[in-house]
């Protein structure tokens, strides 16, 4: 399938004009072949995943995550990012983060954020969130027991904070949560981690380009890692 074919389906879904001004969404590597076969999916182009991809074939890597700097050895084959596009997007990143917790559509509070309406105990949400991350890290300064309003952001959405607050949101589930961040937050917080909140995200990728073309996903895992004492 011609690549461009394969591109202009994402951007059909999120537009390149949303991607914010100092993001490097769009084409990062681009070669001459445009005929693809084989796609690999990834949420972060990494070694391990140019390797995997040349491993099985792929003419082509589609991820989540840009690339600010390119090696060398990665320019040999298409690589495309789809970053805070597909986080705006309506049905994008945090969307597909609620369907997969199983939770009612959020709706949408400026740009990232998406507010779910959801009655339910800190602890009962707890035992909902751990089982995408089973070691997310929780912070209820206000001691805070019922949730009935909980602000979503995947990735890294801790200055959402105060707008969630705002928003008269009792929690916020986001990733990559800082010490003083959290210290000072009015409301309870979920840093449920960036992998774990946006790996989601590829099921949409490959739902908008598998017709006519072969695709799959990379093997990655968080670079974070629990130590059993």
């Amino acid at each position: 399938m011609n690549k461009y074919e394969i591109i202009k389906r994402i951007e059909n879904f999120a537009p390149p004009e949303l991607a914010e001004s100092w993001d490097c969404s769009g084409w990062i590597v681009e070669t001459s072949l445009n005929d693809i076969k084989k796609i690999m999916l990834a949420l972060t182009v990494t070694d391990d995943v140019v390797r995997q991809a040349k491993e099985q074939n792929c003419n082509m890597i589609i991820s989540h995550h840009p690339l600010f700097f390119v090696p060398k050895n990665y320019k040999n084959i298409d690589i495309y990012c789809a970053h805070t596009n597909m986080d705006k997007t309506i049905g994008g990143t945090t969307d597909k983060l609620i369907e997969v917790l199983g939770l009612p559509k959020g709706h949408l509070c400026g740009e990232f954020l998406r507010i779910v309406e959801y009655e339910t105990t800190v602890s009962s949400f707890v035992h909902k969130l751990v089982q995408i991350s089973p070691y997310m890290r929780f912070v209820n300064n206000r001691n805070i027991t019922e949730l009935k309003k909980i602000a979503f952001c995947a990735g890294s959405g801790s200055e959402f904070i105060q707008e969630a607050f705002e928003n008269g949101c009792d929690a916020l589930v986001t990733g990559d949560l800082k010490f003083h961040t959290a210290l000072e937050s009015p409301i309870a917080l979920f840093d449920i981690g960036h992998f774990e909140s946006e790996i989601p995200a590829l099921e949409i990728l490959k739902s908008v380009i598998s017709q006519g073309v072969e695709v799959i996903q990379a093997v990655e895992r968080s670079p974070f890692r629990q130590i059993k004492s």
